[in-house]
C-alpha cells in the first residue's frame, strides 16, 4: 500500500508541475513581468510549500535536525540535482540579472545561513550552534527585501508565446492553483510513503531530512524544471530554483526559527560546504565560456559532485 501511494503521489507532482508552468507563463504575459520573476516568486514559493510545511512541523516538534535538513539538503539537491538534469536536457541560458544579481544573492543568502548557524562554534563564544529567534526575524526581514526588489528590477525580458497558447487569466490563474494543489498534495503522499520506508530501516533523523525528505520536497521543483526545459521555459526553471532556494533559507528557516531556535548541531562541515560549493559552480557557470548559459557538460558535472556527495551520506549514515 506504501508503494501504492508513493506512485499516487508521483503522478500528482508531475501532473501538477504541468499545469504550473503554462499557466505561471499565461500570468507573466498578462502581467507584464519576466517568466524568470513568476518561476523566482509565484512558483519558486509554490514548490517551497512542502519543504515550507516539513520544516514548520519539525520546528513545533522541537526537531531541528529535520527543519535544517530539509532545507539544506533540499537546496543542494536543487542546486546541483535539478539544475544539472534540467541542463542536460536543455541548456539553461542566464541574463546578466541572473549573474550580477539572482545567483549572487543565492550565494549570499547560504553563506549567511552558515555564518548565523555555525559561527557560534567556530568563534567559541555561545552554547553552540544555534540559529536564534533575532536571527530568524532578520531573515524574514531580509526576505521583504528580496522580495520587493524582483518586482523593482525586473528586467521585463518577457518570452516569446504563441498567440494560440496563450489563456485567458482566470484559466492561467486555476490552472497554477491546480498545478501547486496537485505538486503539494502529491509530494506530501510521496514524502510520508518514502519516509514511512526509511523508518522501517532505522535510519537517523538527518540522514532521512537530508537526503528522502530533502529530495521529497524537492520533487515539485524538479518536476516543474523538466517540464519548463522540455517546453523551452529555461528563464521559469532557473527562477523556481534560484527562488527556492532563497525561500527556503530566508523564508522558511526564519519561521521556523521564530517558532524555536534550531541547532545546527547535526549537520557537519561537509554539509554545509556542499552547499556553499553549489551555489559557487552556479556563478562558475554564469562567468564561465561566451555562451552565458548552463551548458549539458556542465550539468555533468553538477550531477557528478551531486553523485560523490550522496555517496559520502550512504556511507556515513
Amino acid at each position: 500500500m506504501t508503494i501504492i501511494l508513493l506512485l499516487v503521489g508521483l503522478g500528482l507532482i508531475v501532473l501538477g508541475a504541468d499545469w504550473l508552468v503554462d499557466g505561471a507563463s499565461a500570468i507573466a504575459r498578462k502581467a507584464g513581468v519576466s517568466e524568470f520573476v513568476i518561476g523566482l516568486t509565484i512558483v519558486g514559493f509554490g514548490t517551497s510549500c512542502p519543504e515550507l510545511v516539513v520544516s514548520l512541523t519539525g520546528a513545533i516538534q522541537g526537531n531541528a535536525d529535520i527543519s535544517i535538513g530539509n532545507v539544506i539538503g533540499s537546496n543542494i539537491f536543487n542546486a546541483l540535482f535539478i539544475l544539472g538534469v534540467t541542463a542536460v536536457i536543455l541548456p539553461v541560458s542566464m541574463t546578466d540579472s541572473n549573474r550580477k544579481r539572482d545567483i549572487p544573492v543565492t550565494l549570499a543568502a547560504s553563506v549567511i545561513l552558515v555564518l548565523f548557524g555555525m559561527s557560534k562554534t567556530l568563534l567559541g563564544i555561545g552554547d553552540g550552534d544555534a540559529l536564534s529567534r533575532v536571527e530568524g526575524i532578520a531573515f524574514l526581514l531580509l526576505f521583504c527585501v528580496y522580495l520587493y526588489s524582483c518586482f523593482k528590477f525586473d528586467s521585463k525580458e518577457l518570452a516569446d508565446m504563441p498567440e494560440h497558447k496563450q489563456r485567458k487569466l482566470p484559466l492561467a490563474i486555476f490552472a497554477v492553483a491546480a498545478g501547486l494543489a496537485g505538486l503539494i498534495f502529491g509530494g506530501e503522499l510521496f514524502v510520508d510513503s518514502a519516509t514511512d520506508i526509511a523508518r522501517r530501516l532505522g535510519v537517523s533523523d538527518k540522514f532521512i531530512a537530508i537526503t528522502i525528505l530533502a529530495g521529497g520536497t524537492s520533487f515539485p521543483e524538479l518536476a516543474t524544471c523538466i517540464v519548463a526545459a522540455a517546453k523551452h521555459k529555461d528563464q521559469l526553471a532557473l527562477g523556481n530554483i534560484l527562488g527556492s532556494n532563497v525561500f527556503n533559507i530566508l523564508l522558511i528557516l526564519g519561521c521556523s526559527s521564530v517558532i524555536t531556535p534550531l541547532s545546527f548541531g547535526g549537520m557537519s562541515l561537509v554539509d554545509v560546504g556542499i552547499l556553499i560549493a553549489s551555489c559557487v559552480l552556479l556563478l562558475l557557470w554564469a562567468y564561465s565560456g561566451r555562451k552565458c548559459r548552463i551548458d549539458r557538460w556542465e550539468g555533468a558535472v553538477m550531477l557528478l559532485v551531486f553523485a560523490a556527495y550522496y555517496c559520502y551520506l550512504f556511507v556515513k549514515r
